[in-house]
């Protein structure tokens, strides 16, 4: 017995394939003997060496197969292996059969017998039925295979069968006997019957799978990727049984003429598959000299039938004659040398070995978060398999759908899906945005299929990637041309000029392949492919873009809030890419669904261009912009052309909040139809919707976008300048009179404001700023309005002076929101300080001094300094009354505000008188619903409440709450403080039911509107909490 290779298990792999050929199968044991000899020569052994020992896995087909049997499971020498086979090839083939009984030209019987034979000679006496894996060595060695295929699947689609002598983790076969294997893997249709293998009931028949599968060196490489894995590929050593040409078989022998079958055809096929893999492998192996062995003699041997027995010495001879050829005879001396460790392996991964043989070149991984469109998925598998089985043309798709919608995502799971059913269908993606990179893709396919001539620096790739697609023998591929929209690109425009063909005509044809395309234009689609092959991709339903939110999102428990979520999603128009660009932001910040919601609302200076940003995706080009905003920018171009009114109106709402934008915001045009055009301009692109009052909804994603524009066309700046510009023509003061005005435009005003990208201190920009800031006190948004006068008062300090009147204003301003918000001490100090210096610069008896000391009593009156307040009222009502009369609105605030120093000393009567006066005065003076009237009618209302006159408080409290709603709004603090003052009054009647909800409905509002912790808020709700606690406590 010979000396074994040492360290087998860690050196690289040696692989062995045997292609199929009937009796020119010896050809390949002639081959391998020589081999054999010369490693025994080189080492100086006493026996032929056993291939068994060299190589790592044997696998073959057909006669192939049989040959894998005798050297792998059986472990026969070469010598011994030529000797069984010439046995089994002299009783299998002599005796033809001339009626084609039993489904074959020759008896299956026989061949069943003849291997039964060889087996039992081999491995003992009793062992005729020895199944393919050696009970006592499970994990041989030498692994060997044979390949089959079921004669449902003629056309080998699915791939072959393995009957394998050790075990595997997946795609196990049968662990049938050695003489089924052998069996099956020479059933050659017209030769010899199928034969059925498997349990009862439950058999499956098996032919050859010469069709298909005669050179089986890819599947040899394939099995040893799934059984070795991460080893290295040290060789593959690929016999061949002669080279035949299709032109071979012009001529139809005997068995032709006899049956019905195109078995002409299925020869030629076979030996051009036969060629083609091992045209592949060279390419495949170029760069490594001592991996790749193609040994198979020249086409003399090639043209002897697969039967014809009696010519073996015929065979003997040609084979010696190929090997003592100088080319052939080296590289058998190179292989020995590689076998025996002589000459340094430079080993391929194996990986690398078997992914070169069907193409998968997809520039994204698989989506784990593609959400839904198994409609989509479901139309596209059937019109693909429709064209498929028609066999007489390409199948060709067009996605189509809005940038952003999922044409890619959903061509990606296609691939992916089909990859999975067909393993041996080559993927090829090629991104068709632009002529660049388009020629990229194909160069890249070319380089990687191995085209010939590819890398010549005047080859037509285009033409020569169609070529090599079109041939049968690239098998199954699906071609993907992604963002197919220039038709120009594709439809060559007439012309004179040379080298201007379009695509279309570059697109392989052959039965075996599929084309699908991308496209947002549906016109390109139908010049591409037939209407009927058209699928569009619709924007997602609610459902599906809560799931793709869902999957995106690090935290899935933020969807808990359905209203954030489900809002979040409208704002986002359950675009699928926007949608992944929030989850995205959310994740990298941490945040909620509610802060991003605001901040797509409230539109930031850091969040402007939000959507428009680029975000790490691994499912998106690396060189191209967000398609979305893209798209703007095309429509954008398109609208300044079209209609500059529209453009510049679209640059106006981008400077301003993009919702309930009113018309009487926007600059006026030349005429009002032009305003019209321009808006109905706008809302054909779908960039605006119109609100039943006529307000003006801009899109999100193009508000975002139109900033982003501008700010890139350096405008940004320009267009807010305008808007500011505007609002100082028509923003109002902040005379209650006016609200209905200023509450429209506060939200875009506040926008405008925002902006840093004008001058802090240009005076229009401050003078809007201070009326903005006394609008949003008149209607009580305090903690709001102090932002706004706190910048004017700090602007004026520094520009005008600390003493200046003005400044004096604000700073007085100032204090009231502080004391309005409950900040006494704060309010106090502002309050001394604006009248101490009001005293010196105005004088004692200027009314803003006056005003002043009236503010100070106020915020001494909050406090509990009643005394302190009394004398500083006395003290202004006088003064007033003097200098500007006794019905001036100044007066009349100062009597109130004495009247409720008194009242809240317990001086009822005193304040009544007061309270009365105040009343009657203003409401001649102000009118009945000017809010000082509201106020002085309040304060006469508490007074009754506290003399326990119930029914008379409870009048002017309703017609206070009723009034103050409808003239200021239902959450103004007035409003408020009317309703806490009627649920008081309710409570005094015993209504402690009604006063209980009433003071409820107080708190939520005040907490909403003042904050939770203002005085008034948790007033009302230690009042709120006593009053329940006194119903408890008597039973109610």
């Amino acid at each position: 017995m010979s000396n074994t290779v040492d360290n087998a298990a860690r050196r690289p792999l040696r692989l062995l394939a045997l292609d199929g050929g009937g009796v020119r199968g010896l050809s390949e044991l002639l081959i391998l003997q020589e081999v054999m000899r010369r490693i025994q020569h080189a080492k100086k052994l006493d026996e032929e060496p056993l291939p068994c020992e060299y190589f790592d896995l044997i696998g073959g087909t057909s006669t192939g197969g049989l040959i894998a049997l005798l050297l792998g499971r059986l472990k026969l020498s070469a010598e011994s292996a030529k000797n069984a086979y010439l046995e089994l090839a002299g009783t299998v083939f002599s005796k033809k059969q001339w009626k084609l009984i039993d489904g074959g030209a020759f008896k299956a019987s026989s061949l069943k017998e003849a291997i039964r034979q060889e087996v039992e000679q081999a491995l003992g006496q009793g062992s005729k039925d020895a199944r393919m894996i050696d009970p006592e060595d499970k994990d041989p060695n030498c692994k060997a295979f044979v390949c089959a295929v079921a004669a449902a699947d003629t056309a080998a689609a699915v791939g072959p069968t393995l009957f394998r002598t050790y075990r595997v983790a997946r795609n196990r076969s049968d662990d049938c006997m050695i003489w089924e294997a052998g069996r099956a893997t020479s059933a050659a249709p017209t030769f010899f019957k199928h034969i059925k293998i498997g349990s009862k009931g439950a058999e499956v028949a098996y032919l050859d799978a010469g069709l298909g599968y005669n050179n089986p060196t890819n599947q040899v490489l394939k099995e040893a990727w799934d059984i070795f894995g991460e080893r290295q590929l040290g060789c593959i050593v690929s016999l061949g049984t002669g080279e035949t040409d299709a032109q071979d078989y012009s001529e139809p022998g005997w068995i032709e003429k006899v049956v019905p079958v195109k078995l002409v055809e299925s020869l030629k096929k076979i030996a051009t598959d036969t060629a083609q893999v091992a045209e592949e492998c060279e390419r495949k192996f170029q760069g490594h000299p001592n991996v790749y062995f193609r040994l198979n003699v020249r086409r003399a041997i090639g043209r002897m039938a697969l039967d014809e027995w009696k010519k073996l010495a015929n065979i003997s001879v040609l084979t010696g004659n190929y090997l003592k050829e100088e080319v052939v005879s080296r590289d058998v001396d190179r292989l020995v040398q590689v076998l025996i460790g002589e000459t340094p392996e430079s080993p391929v991964s194996l990986e690398a070995a078997v992914s070169k043989k069907v193409l998968c070149k997809v520039p994204f991984e698989r989506n784990p978060r593609f959400t839904g469109r198994e409609v989509q998925l479901a139309q596209l598998e059937k019109l693909l398999c429709a064209q498929g089985r028609s066999k007489d043309h390409t199948a060709k798709v067009a996605i189509i759908g809005l940038g952003g919608v999922g044409k890619t995502q959903l061509v990606l799971e296609l691939l992916f899906r089909t990859k999975s059913r067909h393993p041996d269908c080559s993927i090829i993606w090629i991104p068709a945005t632009n002529k660049e990179s388009l020629y990229q893709a194909y160069l890249d396919v070319a380089r990687e299929l191995g085209v010939p001539g590819w890398e010549e620096v005047k080859a037509d790739v285009k033409k020569l990637v169609q070529s090599y697609l079109s041939k049968e023998s690239a098998g199954q591929w699906l071609l993907v041309f992604d963002n197919a929209d220039d038709m120009d690109m594709w439809i060559a425009k007439p012309g004179p000029e040379q080298g201007s063909s379009g695509l279309i005509n570059y697109l392989p044809k052959s039965k075996q392949g599929c084309i699908v395309y991308t496209t947002r234009d549906r016109k390109v689609a139908v010049e591409l492919v037939a209407q009927q092959s058209i699928v569009e991709v619709p924007e997602m339903d609610e459902e599906m873009a809560t799931q793709l939110l869902r999957k995106s999102l690090v935290n899935s428990n933020l969807l808990n809030n359905k209203q954030d979520t489900q809002a979040l999603l409208i704002e986002l128009t359950h675009l699928p890419l926007a949608i992944v660009q929030a989850a995205a932001y959310i994740n990298k910040n941490g945040i909620l669904l509610a802060a991003y919601l605001s901040l797509l609302k409230e539109q930031e200076k850091d969040v402007i261009e939000l959507l428009s940003e680029e975000f790490e995706d691994d499912g998106r080009y690396r060189n191209i912009k967000n398609p979305v905003a893209t798209t703007w920018l095309i429509s954008f171009a398109q609208i300044r052309q079209r209609d500059p009114l529209a453009a510049d109106y679209l640059s106006f709402m981008s400077c301003v909040d993009p919702r309930k934008i009113p018309q009487s915001l926007l600059p006026p045009g030349l005429s009002p139809k032009k305003e019209i055009d321009a808006i109905g301009t706008l809302s054909a692109y779908s960039f605006v919707s119109k609100r039943p009052d006529g307000a003006l909804d801009l899109h999100r994603l193009v508000h975002l976008a139109t900033r982003n524009w501008l700010r890139k066309e350096g405008q940004l700046t320009q267009s807010t300048v305008r808007v500011i510009e505007r609002f100082e023509e028509i923003f109002p003061n902040n005379n209650y009179k006016n609200r209905s005005i200023w509450t429209v435009y506060v939200p875009h005003v506040r926008y405008a404001l925002e902006s840093d990208l004008v001058d802090r201190d240009w005076k229009k920009r401050m003078d809007l700023m201070w009326r903005y800031g006394m609008c949003l006190y008149e209607d009580g948004r305090w903690n709001e309005a102090e932002v706004p006068i706190s910048q004017v008062l700090e602007t004026s300090s520094r520009v005008l002076g600390e003493e200046h009147p003005d400044t004096l204003t604000s700073m007085a301003n100032l204090a009231s929101t502080y004391r309005n918000q409950g900040r006494w001490k704060e309010a106090e100090e502002l309050f001394v300080q604006v009248m101490e210096t009001r005293i010196r610069v105005l004088g004692d008896e200027h009314p803003s001094t006056l005003t002043s000391m009236a503010n100070l009593a106020s915020t001494y009156r909050n406090q509990g300094r009643w005394k302190e307040a009394e004398e500083l009222d006395v003290q202004v009502m006088e003064t007033s009354s003097r200098v500007l009369g006794e019905e001036h609105p100044d007066t009349l605030t100062s009597i109130a505000n004495l009247a409720s120093t008194f009242w809240n000393q317990g001086r009822w009567k005193e304040a009544e008188e007061l309270d009365v006066q105040v009343m009657e005065t203003s409401s001649r003076v102000l009118g009945e619903e000017h809010p000082d009237t509201l106020t002085s009618i309040a304060n006469l209302a508490s007074t009754f409440w506290n003399q326990g006159r119930w029914k008379e408080a409870e009048e002017l409290d309703v017609q206070v709450m009723e009034t103050s709603s409808r003239v200021l709004g239902e959450e103004h603090p007035s409003t408020l403080t009317s309703m806490n003052n009627l649920a008081f009054t309710l409570k005094g009647q015993c209504s402690n039911a009604d006063a209980i909800s009433l003071m409820e409905k107080c708190f939520q509002l005040r907490k909403q509107v003042l904050g939770p912790h203002h005085p008034h808020t948790t007033s009302s709700l230690e009042t709120m909490n006593r009053w329940r606690l006194e119903n408890m406590e008597i039973g109610i």
